[in-house]
């Protein structure tokens, strides 16, 4: 059996699914087509010249480089194909992104063959994704006297590989298309429990929304063949929750537009809305594929004759329709008026202004953000190699500076790590940088596509300037199935290679580790300035400001060491009380939401901003519930304001557990660990020594709005509900739905508790196995009526557990403890009423693998409301997961309900819950005694 042949296998199985051939990554199958090409009488020559143009993939695969090589012998003619001319062959290195193509255009352009050197300078005229050993190169045959490089260089310079690509059209013409009415999250869009799928990008987009919805577009399609179809959030925010490339993927995949028509499923330039606009790391997501994301203001707030909000029974305002966008409704984009329009253009529906700054025509015109970033990198080497200096072709960063106001927390992170913009000028919010980025977090269910990113442009080491870079095995920790046998694997080799730490070593020179990547990257983070990025929403750390992104954001991070981003508005969230002592922080977390929404009249002030947290009290595990938290309030950031005297303590907890991870042998031979010690040594000298201080904002700093969360008002346990039979759709599945225990009366059944995921910490299990110790002192055993699933967030924590003598506590009570030696093969989705302690990573809130039984009601400390996420519907009852603290959820899988108040009160008496004290007494007093 030949590779061909077991490729020709894969296919047929591909067909009876409805799929297309699967493109092509891999070399060794490359050059089975080329030889078979190559044989003028080989019965599969057609389909082998077909699947080498068509459907194997560019960038830095194998595959591109098998490509790549033919493609040089034939533009030579050391071989000649009758279908590949010389033109073609170059037309065909023009679409393949860099790495391996750029290198054969290097060397044809550099060669000795005039009019073949020729021809190779105007391709390369057209590339963008050069690297360092690309463009030294380019210097060194330029100071020999090379003109065809001196050509390329005032090519670069003159940015003509984006001043030559054609102007985004004037009109756009689109037909609306509801996916959903509400919030609608990255979930209907690429769900979480087809993880495994999203790298085969046609597979995965049979995923988006329903069959019937993939069918209603393709309808609208033919009916309009001249618009595109804008995919609506009606009532709601598009792309709120997971920040997923496989969803804006997904969208692009049914409603855009082909990149390339020799790349096979790889589309661009989607055109989303929402009556709300479009959550803030979707909407980066949309620009790295060069698409819209228009904010429709098509409902607003209804008035009574003051002015003021009209209400329902429920205090919800009232919403009325300005205009409608039901499905099918035929509207016009104007990119130049920058306005949204009636068919036939006689009204002016919505401003769209922010849909179309400079920055974003750009992505526009170039096809996605990649390109303007690595053509801005390259436009600045031409000119210096020159010795001149660069036009002003793109956009100028926009530098926003009000004299005499003073600096939000995340405003001074941004103006410390800023790249390229004025010398001396301080920026405030709204200014458009790029930023340095000093560690960079990639998880296993997109690291996949981070790699099919990374080859795309052709990148092959991490960055030098990010300190660093972690690969987590977390979001599929729970089952080593087949899938993940052959996923993990290589994704850790190839992020090994990379330059990154790895959660699982490729060479299994130390055991497998499926810690959660956000506690993993708290860890990591080892100063108060640093900048973040991770391929998940929850990248929300207690040091630094961190942004949840795609995996192409994530790819760029690693590639380039920056991202680009304007710089946040923020929101202050300040305390004052004292919590009461049966309360749990968690409940703090949730009465922030509620009393933010009471105190702005119902409006997320959070959406799409920093939320500055004065929480300088809580060590950065304890913080980091808080800062985790805020991805589910819909905020873009969080960055939270410690004290000196905590912070300090947060940067020894974090040595101590990166020095765990380097006496585990996960150190890279780069040294990334060991150098990130040092450099929180280097941080905690300077908060000693008073040269740096903890940060904090300035005292005339401006903020988009102030919160004051009083403690004294939260006197019972919160729970966050999805509110799934709220008469108004649009209300369900949010996070604004925060009542107190009481409210259930005890009559709440629970089906199955969850203590885990990454909004727990030590403390959090340590509470599991103190309520036990109770519950056996006080009855003589333990029963539970409800299922209680328990997973700690990383082994570094079980281990601490162990020290101190909790885990044995869990283990005598559980009826099942996971097993490295022996991880489960199938996915738990049937449960008994026993304590569960599962293996470290995301497990049911990933919902992936792990699942409720369809139409329980989940009472857990995870971050997820989503329908469907957790728990599935049944059609005579919806499945539910309320969120809540542990304390909360332990009791109720003992009792099977929701507990009274009074039943809660016993149940955590002398129990060390997570406290917070804002600034009172010395600073370390308050810390929970499980550190």
């Amino acid at each position: 059996m030949s590779l061909y042949t077991d490729y020709l296998a894969e296919i047929e199985t591909r067909k009876t699914q409805g799929l297309s051939p699967k493109p092509i990554d891999q070399a060794d199958l490359v050059e089975e087509l080329i030889a078979q090409i190559k044989d003028a009488g080989h019965e599969h020559r057609e389909d082998s010249l077909n699947f080498f143009i068509y459907n194997t993939l560019p960038g830095t695969t194998s595959a591109a480089g098998a490509k790549a090589g033919f493609l040089k012998e034939i533009i030579l003619g050391q071989v000649e194909v009758s279908e590949i001319s010389v033109e073609f062959a170059f037309e065909l290195l023009s679409h393949m992104k860099g790495g391996p193509s750029v290198a054969v255009l290097l060397d044809l352009a550099l060669g000795d063959d005039a009019g073949i050197a020729a021809q190779a300078a105007d391709v390369m005229k057209t590339q963008v994704f050069l690297y360092d050993a690309d463009m030294e190169r380019l210097k060194t045959a330029f100071e020999a006297g090379n003109e065809i490089a001196k050509g390329l260089l005032e090519s670069y310079t003159a940015a003509e590989f984006f001043t030559k690509l054609p102007e985004i059209d004037e009109e756009i013409e689109v037909v609306t298309y509801i996916a959903a009415e509400g919030d609608i999250s990255t979930d209907l869009l690429s769900p979480g429990n087809q993880a495994h799928s999203r790298a085969d990008r046609e597979l995965h987009g049979q995923c988006m929304i329903s069959t019937d919805a993939q069918k209603e577009i393709e309808a609208l399609k033919l009916q309009h063949p001249n618009a595109r179809v804008m995919l609506i959030a009606e009532k709601g925010t598009m792309g709120v929750g997971s920040s997923r490339m496989s969803g804006v993927n997904n969208v692009a995949l049914w409603t855009g537009k082909q990149a390339s028509p020799y790349v096979p499923f790889v589309n661009i330039a989607p055109v989303v809305a929402g009556t709300n606009g479009i959550s803030p790391i979707f909407l980066t997501t949309v620009g790295v594929t060069g698409g819209i994301g228009v904010d429709l203001k098509n409902w607003v707030k209804k008035l009574d004759e003051n002015g003021e909000p009209v209400v329902n029974n429920n205090g919800d305002a009232v919403l009325e329709q300005r205009y409608s966008v039901e499905t099918g409704t035929v509207l016009k984009i104007n990119t130049k008026e920058k306005k949204l329009y009636s068919s036939d253009g006689s009204e002016e529906l919505v401003d769209m202004a922010g849909s179309f700054t400079p920055q974003k025509m750009e992505f526009m015109k170039a096809g996605g953000s990649y390109a303007i970033v690595f053509g801005k990198k390259l436009q600045t080497f031409a000119a210096e190699t020159l010795g001149v200096e660069a036009p002003q072709v793109f956009a100028p960063s926009k530098e926003i500076s009000h004299e005499g106001q003073g600096l939000t927390a995340v405003e001074k992170i941004f103006n410390a790590n800023v790249r390229g913009a004025t010398p001396g000028k301080v920026l405030h919010a709204g200014s458009d940088v790029r930023v340095g980025v000093n560690v960079v977090g990639s998880q296993d269910t997109t690291g996949l596509m981070t790699m099919q990113e990374l080859e795309a442009m052709a990148a092959t080491v991490v960055s030098p300037a990010v300190d660093g870079a972690y690969q987590s095995g977390c979001h599929t920790a729970s089952v080593w199935d087949v899938k993940a046998q052959e996923n993990t694997p290589r994704l850790m080799k190839f992020m090994n290679d990379f330059g990154l730490v790895t959660g699982r070593d490729p060479k299994g020179v130390y055991h497998s580790m499926t810690d959660v990547i956000h506690k993993v990257l708290n860890d990591i983070t080892v100063s108060d300035w640093d900048v973040i990025v991770g391929g998940d929403s929850h990248t929300r750390m207690s040091k630094g400001v961190a942004f949840g992104a795609d995996s192409g954001t994530v790819a760029l991070a690693l590639a380039t060491g920056e991202v680009s981003m304007p710089i946040p508005e923020s929101v202050k969230v300040t305390f004052k009380g004292e919590m009461a002592e049966w309360m749990d922080f968690r409940d703090v977390v949730h009465a922030t939401q509620a009393q933010m929404l009471d105190q702005c009249g119902g409006d997320n002030v959070f959406q799409g901003r920093v939320i500055e947290v004065h929480i300088g009290t809580l060590l950065a595990d304890q913080a980091f519930t808080f800062t985790d938290w805020t991805a589910e309030m819909k905020a873009k950031a969080s960055v939270c304001i410690s004290n000196d005297e905590t912070l300090i303590g947060s940067l020894e907890l974090a040595k101590s557990r990166i020095q765990v991870m380097i006496d585990k042998g996960m150190e890279h031979e780069n040294g990334t660990l060991a150098r990130l010690i040092a450099k929180a040594d280097a941080r905690i000298e300077e908060i000693k020594s008073g040269t740096r201080p903890a940060l904090v904002p300035d005292a005339n700093a401006k903020y988009f709005a102030e919160v004051v969360v009083d403690l004294d008002e939260i006197i019972e346990p919160m729970i966050a509900d999805p509110d799934v039979n709220n008469a108004d759709v649009s209300k369900r599945y949010t996070h604004d739905t925060i009542r107190p225990i009481s409210y259930y009366k005890a009559e709440k059944e629970v089906d199955l508790g969850f203590v885990g995921s990454c909004m727990v910490h030590k403390g959090d299990i340590k509470i599991v196995a103190q309520m036990l110790r109770n519950l056996e002192a006080a009855e003589g055993k333990v029963e539970f009526k409800a299922p209680l699933v328990v997973t700690a967030p990383t082994y570094n924590i079980i281990d601490e557990l162990k020290e101190e003598g909790d885990w044995e506590v869990l283990q005598k009570y559980s009826g099942f403890e996971f097993d490295d030696s022996a991880p489960k093969q199938v996915a738990r989705t049937e449960y008994d009423n026993i304590l569960y302690l599962e293996r470290p990573g995301c497990n049911l809130c990933m919902g992936n693998q792990e699942k409720a039984a369809k139409g329980d009601t989940v009472l857990a400390t995870s971050t997820r409301l989503f329908q469907g996420r957790v728990v599935a519907d049944l059609p005579e009852k919806k499945g539910e997961s309320l969120l809540a603290s542990t304390p909360v959820v332990v009791l109720s899988a003992i009792l099977g309900r929701t507990p009274t108040l009074e039943e809660y009160k016993v149940a955590v008496e002398g129990i060390d819950l997570t406290k917070f004290a804002p600034g009172k007494g010395k600073p370390l007093d308050t810390l929970s005694v499980h550190y």
